[in-house]
């Protein structure tokens, strides 16, 4: 009888999936919604081959903590049959949380983080796999006392970055993303119960954070990636302004609830089967149906933001590296008022600003560290040349239509 079943991943060829626990975890709807779930959003409207979803990424997280295992393994970790399970287990549904459109509507949509919405999926899965997931659960909350199988799944160096960065390089064609995981995997091992890097595996590391560095600014918070996202934001504001006014509005059924109502984590621990299944079924299918629909609406603003997302006619942004001259916003701000003609109640979802920050390494975020031939772990802040690796690099946004 077959013991495996085997995708075929264009990033790292065949991924082999053993049957038991982990496909049926896969086969599950919780996990197959991950199918309809993009991987970096609104990446696409930049980069058209940015089209790849959670599904791909939690599988290609999985292989790479395969691989890690193995490696530990053979270095003299002791990671036993149920640890190693559990650790891919773990790693496997660390992004079942994620609601449409991954990190762009997290706070829009629901006030709960994706890591608590994860948390709670599998807490909900171990009671169907009757308990099952307890481990993968203990290991992926860190309580677990090998400290090294929770930085497997969430560090500065952990297997959905490693997948991320190399997956996403790969699907937007942006190859200053590209790392060195299969090196940086060989060079894994444990120290004193903590994950580290063997010390010839440095300039992997030194490049693996400088594409890191690179992407964010490039990739994910590219100015155009972050109109579009900024846009989203604002027309699902404008939608749940209409519906609390008692207006009435279109909106794909499993949409609509979670546009009439602002759920707290408190409402999910409160209501947690109940929501948790309404969650499910959310996808960005039920978004993009949403702003088709919206496209026709009487009400002006939501008509524009979503004809703009829809037909990708998207606001101008400007992104620089000092807060804007409150001079400088107010003219642009008079600019929209005499171009829209509308209640200054609708300019302001027409005029968008915020910043953004990003950090290649940081150190109060748990250290990446080094061993070296003489027995001795040193963090890679004593090992990186002050400068751009430390930097907490922020920058401000205005966006806002082109008139």
């Amino acid at each position: 009888m077959a013991t495996h079943k085997i995708f075929n991943d264009p990033v790292y060829g065949f991924v082999t999936v053993p049957y038991g626990i982990i496909f049926d975890l896969i086969e599950h709807p919780y996990f197959q919604r991950l199918r309809r779930i993009k991987q970096v959003s609104l990446t696409h409207y930049v980069y058209p081959g940015a089209l790849h979803t959670r599904f791909h990424h939690a599988l290609g997280a999985f292989h790479l903590m395969t691989q890690s295992i193995d490696v530990l393994r053979a270095k003299g970790a002791e990671i036993s049959d149920e640890e190693g399970l559990a650790v891919q287990i773990a790693i496997l549904l660390h992004d079942i949380g994620h609601g449409p459109f991954s990190h762009t509507l997290e706070n829009t949509l629901i006030n709960v983080h994706h890591e608590r919405l994860s948390e709670l999926f599998m807490a909900k899965l171990n009671e169907e796999f009757n308990g099952a997931l307890s481990l993968a659960i203990q290991i992926f909350e860190d309580t677990y006392p090998k400290k090294f199988l929770h930085q497997l799944v969430s560090s500065q160096l952990d297997m959905d970055r490693m997948d991320y960065l190399t997956r996403d390089s790969f699907f937007t064609g942006v190859y200053e993303g590209v790392i060195g995981y299969d090196r940086i995997i060989k060079m894994l091992a444990v120290h004193d119960g903590e994950l580290v890097v063997e010390e010839k595996g440095i300039y992997s590391i030194e490049k693996f954070l400088i594409a890191r560095r690179l992407m964010y600014w490039q990739v994910y918070l590219h100015k155009t990636v972050l109109s579009a996202e900024q846009m989203m934001i604002q027309t699902l504001r404008r939608a749940k302004q209409i519906v609390k006014a008692g207006e009435s509005l279109y909106c794909p059924p499993n949409l609509e609830l979670f546009i009439h109502h602002d759920f707290s984590e408190k409402d999910f621990l409160s209501r947690r089967d109940e929501l948790l299944e309404a969650f499910a079924g959310l996808d960005d299918s039920d978004i993009s149906a949403a702003l088709k629909g919206w496209m026709k609406s009487k009400d002006r603003v939501l008509a524009f933001l979503a004809t703009g997302l829809i037909n990708r006619r998207l606001f101008k942004l400007e992104l620089v590296d000092q807060p804007f001259d409150p001079t400088y916003q107010q003219s642009i701000q008079e600019k929209i008022k005499l171009w829209w003609q509308g209640p200054s109640s609708e300019t302001e979802f027409l005029l968008l600003s915020g910043q953004e920050s990003n950090h290649a390494y940081n150190p109060q975020s748990g250290e990446i560290k080094m061993l070296f031939k003489n027995g001795e772990a040193k963090p890679m802040s004593e090992l990186l040349e002050p400068g751009m690796h430390f930097r907490n690099v922020t920058k401000y946004y205005l966006a806002y239509p082109k008139m």
